[in-house]
C-alpha cells in the first residue's frame, strides 16, 4: 500500500502552485514504512530542509526501512536528516555541490546511487531508473524488464544534452539561470512566465 505522508492527512499545493496531492496520512500515521521515497522540488527542497517535525521522522522512519530512498533534490532533505553523512549519493547536477556540506560523497556521474539500504536518483527523469532498479532488487531482472517494457521506457531523447558534460555551456548556463529562477517560491512572486 501507498501513503503520501505530510504533517497533516489532506491537501497539499505542490512547489508550483498548479498541482493539488492528498497526503493520506500524517508523519505520526506512518511511524515505521517499509519504503520511504523523498521526492524532489524545485522550490519547497530548502522549507524542507529546514523542516524538522519532517527530519524528525524521516530519521526515525530510516530505522526500520529496507529500502530509504530519494529522487533529484529529495537527496538534499535526506542529507539534511543526517541520513547521507559518509553515503555515497547523488541528485540532480545542479545541486551536486551542495551534498558535500552534509559529509555526502557525491556521485555526480551516476543516475542512481546504492549505498547500504540508501538509495539515491539524480533528476526526475532518474527516478524510473530508480523505480526498475528497486523492481530487479525485489523481484528480479526479468520483472524488471517486464515493467520497463510495460511503461515502454525506451529513452531515445531528440537532442544529447541530457547530462552536464554533454550539454554546451551555453546550455548549461542557460538550465543553471532558469533553476535559479525556479527555485524561487512562485508563492512569492507576483506573474511566473510560462515556457513553452
Amino acid at each position: 500500500m501507498f501513503r503520501f505522508v505530510a504533517h497533516e492527512p489532506g491537501p497539499v499545493v505542490t512547489d508550483r502552485a498548479e498541482l493539488t496531492i492528498g497526503a493520506t496520512h500524517s508523519f505520526d500515521e506512518t511511524p515505521a514504512p517499509f519504503m520511504l521515497l523523498v521526492p524532489g522540488s524545485e522550490a519547497n527542497t530548502t522549507t524542507a530542509m529546514a523542516d524538522g517535525r519532517l527530519l524528525a521522522w524521516l530519521k526515525k522512519a530510516h530505522q526500520t526501512t529496507r529500502w530509504t530512498t530519494s529522487v533529484c533534490s529529495g537527496a538534499l532533505v535526506l542529507a539534511s536528516a543526517g541520513l547521507l553523512e559518509g553515503e555515497e549519493a547523488t541528485t540532480h547536477w545542479w545541486a551536486q555541490s551542495s551534498l558535500a556540506r552534509f559529509g555526502t560523497i557525491a556521485r555526480p556521474d551516476s543516475r542512481v546511487v546504492r549505498s547500504g539500504k540508501i538509495w539515491t536518483a539524480a533528476g526526475v527523469s532518474a527516478g524510473l531508473d530508480l523505480a526498475l532498479t528497486l523492481v530487479d532488487e525485489i523481484a528480479g531482472r526479468e520483472a524488471a524488464e517486464v515493467a520497463q517494457l510495460m511503461i515502454e521506457y525506451d529513452p531515445q531523447p531528440p537532442f544529447n544534452s541530457g547530462a552536464p558534460n554533454k550539454a554546451s555551456e551555453r546550455v548549461r548556463q542557460m538550465a543553471a539561470a532558469e533553476l535559479a529562477r525556479l527555485a524561487k517560491n512562485p508563492r512569492d512572486l507576483i506573474s511566473i512566465p510560462q515556457i513553452l
